[in-house]
């Protein structure tokens, strides 16, 4: 394994415990989650838990299709 792809390690060089890694809370289900190494390249843009939160998030709907006015 290359050092630059493994998971933080602490002051002795052993791995962290899943406990010690930054976690968020899903916008979706609010249930909180953890990092994980696929997302250590964006993990300031990680929103949701899975993909099925992230399929099932509230979508933004055109002005013209709210229903005003008609």
């Amino acid at each position: 394994m290359r050092p630059g792809n493994a998971m933080p390690r602490n002051a002795n060089g052993s791995f962290r415990a899943k406990a010690h890694l930054q976690s968020k809370t899903c916008l979706s289900c609010g249930r909180p989650f953890s990092w994980r190494r696929k997302w250590k390249t964006c993990w300031e843009d990680v929103k949701y838990c899975s993909d099925r939160c992230r399929n099932s998030r509230p979508h933004k709907r055109s002005p013209e299709h709210d229903g005003v006015g008609s």
